[in-house]
């Protein structure tokens, strides 16, 4: 399948790893093992049919809410699937990009993305940008502190100078899977005329398949942005 032309940004909020441990009766980290590869999955065949950025909500800034050995876990998680991925990475053409508030990682964790980073800046197909430590909210009050140290009165193209997504397209569709139907705190600003689509599929379970029954829907939809 060819995308559409005016499809270059997606971005998915991978719902459910969670949910899907618990229904086969497993504990919750095997969902999110089984979301990492399905990640891997998803990111190659993205950029087999020619999408340029792929954003993904991997760990908000709410999740460290979450109970300590579960966030511990995420963090080693993240750390292996950097290591893992880096020869799928430069195999497939894909920059590794970040966003969000890389300075509450460890020193290690830091340094890992770094090296990923700079290992895949001279890739030249899809990127793929990881939404960690990341909350829309918390990404405008940084740009907006930006902003006020720069001592500069903005206007909207300033803001989005600003933001962590600033050499990104804005966000032509957005996907969340797991069944619930909101944002959470996701490039709120870069979404303002994104197309959404919800599906009750739980992210470990949600295919490529899927995937390409929804960009055919995204190719039947008219964007106006606000004209006729």
């Amino acid at each position: 399948m060819v995308v559409h032309n005016d499809l270059k940004h997606l971005a998915i909020i991978m719902d459910g790893n969670g949910r899907w441990a618990i229904r086969q009766g497993k504990k919750r980290a095997t969902g999110h093992d089984e979301g990492a590869k399905n990640l891997k999955k998803i990111t190659e065949y993205s950029s087999k049919i020619g999408i340029r950025y792929l954003t993904l909500y991997a760990f908000s800034t709410e999740n460290w809410k979450r109970p300590k050995t579960e966030v511990e876990f995420l963090m080693k998680l993240l750390t292996k699937y950097l290591k893992k991925e880096l020869k799928t990475f430069r195999e497939n053409n894909i920059t590794f990009e970040v966003i969000g508030d890389m300075s509450k990682f460890s020193k290690s964790l830091q340094k890992e993305i770094l090296h990923v980073k700079t290992q895949t800046a001279d890739c030249t197909g899809m990127t793929q940008i990881l939404a960690i430590n990341y909350g829309s909210r918390d990404e405008i009050k940084r740009a907006i502190n930006k902003a006020i140290k720069k001592g500069i009165e903005v206007d909207e193209e300033d803001i989005s100078k600003l933001l962590d997504t600033a050499s990104f397209p804005e966000v032509d569709l957005l996907i969340r899977t797991g069944g619930d139907q909101r944002l959470s705190n996701f490039l709120l600003w870069q979404s303002a005329y994104a197309e959404l689509f919800f599906t009750n599929t739980l992210w470990p379970d949600f295919s490529s398949g899927e995937l390409e029954t929804i960009l055919s829907k995204y190719e039947r939809t008219a964007r106006r942005f606000g004209a006729l």
